[in-house]
């Protein structure tokens, strides 16, 4: 090199003054000349100057290549080619002359349980699809869906419970105890009991304990008004929301003393509440016997019987539209008969199910008929092990609410 050259010639020289400072300046220029100017090396020479693993960067690679920075700049990756996106499905070929629009049928069904029992109170069974003959409003309908179940109980246990008169009380009690001795295990029961309010004792359990506990609660009435439809569009409303069939057994004397609601209230929300049977229990019969027999004459209390007789009509009308069955006892003997009684209508019956050929969804009430028919057409005949004649009573609904579509 160059600047070695000088060097070393000044070193042998050591020159003084002058000469000195030339030669410093002649090799301060042959210096810079000499960083100034790259040095030719053989492609042998470069190989070896350069370390084998070390790559060179590749220089001027573009910002949107989307690979990872390096120290002078990004390294270049090839963009993945993207998807074409997938090709919609062709439109369905419209037909000439044809109008857009869409079709929807709404079809009702229409199921009501049907309870048949002799006289005595006892299910006839092994009756057939082609036994029932259903009409609505007179129109006979065809029947298409029918079976014949044995199911556990769903009930409400309503219980009046107010200050009005002991036997009335006692009696209440009586009742309740004898129906919760009639339960089963697979029963789901309820207990609400009301005077001027309704209070929910014991929600849906099938644990007797629970149930005779909240029996044990009905010590001391509260108040002596007996809000019946108040309480019975309470219990109603709640098992609106229950699927399936439900029963309400109301253990009461049917009167109403200061409910905000009215009897054509209670007798709307009853039409149209499905799949709910009430069984009513009186409580206080013998009680008004004796006193009608005893105090009949008197106006006043012949006013008063004219209420209870009121009431049982009431709890006769709750039972016939929702195809339960009212008991009027007389003597405590008898209540384990009328829960027995209730207990084989609820969990033995029949189940019918038709579309009606009025299809029509305009909130109407529809008046429901159910008749025993044999193979000929004819009325049913049901005999006994003896061959005798037995008459049967058919117990449904007395009719329903169709749907209501508001436009």
């Amino acid at each position: 090199m160059h600047w070695q050259l000088l060097l070393s010639c000044h070193q042998r020289a050591r020159p003084t003054g002058y000469s000195a400072a030339l030669l410093s300046l002649v090799f301060l220029l042959s210096t810079a000349l000499t960083w100034g100017q790259s040095p030719q090396s053989t492609p042998a020479q470069q190989g070896a100057q350069a370390p084998a693993n070390e790559q060179k960067p590749t220089e001027g690679a573009p910002a949107a290549a989307g690979g990872p920075q390096g120290e002078v700049g990004p390294i270049a990756v090839p963009k993945k080619k993207e998807e074409e996106p997938t090709p919609p499905p062709p439109p369905p070929k419209k037909v000439p002359g044809m109008p857009d629009y869409s079709i929807k049928v709404d079809v009702p069904l229409v199921t009501t349980d049907v309870i048949v029992t002799t006289k005595d109170g006892h299910f006839i069974p092994g009756l057939k699809r082609g036994n029932f003959k259903i009409l609505e409003n007179g129109v006979a309908q065809q029947i298409t869906n029918f079976s014949q179940s044995e199911a556990p109980v769903t009930a409400v246990l309503l219980v009046e419970f107010a200050a009005t008169n002991y036997y009335f009380m006692y009696d209440a009690l009586n009742a309740s105890y004898y129906f919760a001795n009639s339960l089963k295990k697979d029963d789901w029961v309820a207990v609400v009991s009301y005077d001027m309010r309704s209070y929910i004792l014991a929600d849906f359990t099938q644990d007797k304990r629970s149930i005779y506990g909240a029996l044990r609660q009905l010590r001391i009435p509260g108040f002596r008004e007996t809000n019946l439809f108040d309480a019975l569009y309470d219990t109603l409303d709640r098992l609106d929301r229950i699927e399936g069939r439900k029963e309400i057994v109301l253990v009461s004397s049917g009167r109403d003393t200061f409910s905000k609601l009215t009897f054509d209230q209670i007798m709307k929300k009853v039409k149209s509440t499905p799949n709910v049977t009430i069984f009513p229990v009186s409580t206080g019969r013998a009680l008004r016997e004796r006193i009608d027999a005893r105090y009949g004459n008197n106006p006043e209390v012949s006013a008063a019987m004219m209420d209870y007789l009121q009431a049982d009509n009431e709890m006769n009308t709750f039972a016939k539209l929702t195809g339960g069955r009212a008991y009027f006892p007389r003597f405590e003997g008898e209540l384990p008969d009328i829960f027995r009684d209730i207990g084989n209508s609820v969990r033995n019956q029949y189940t019918i199910a038709y579309h009606p050929t009025n299809t029509k969804l305009d909130g109407t009430f529809r008046k429901l008929k159910l008749e025993l028919v044999g193979p000929d057409g004819s009325p049913l005949k049901v005999r006994d092990e003896k061959g005798k004649d037995v008459k049967y009573n058919i117990i449904a609904r007395e009719g329903y609410t169709a749907q209501h579509t508001v436009e």
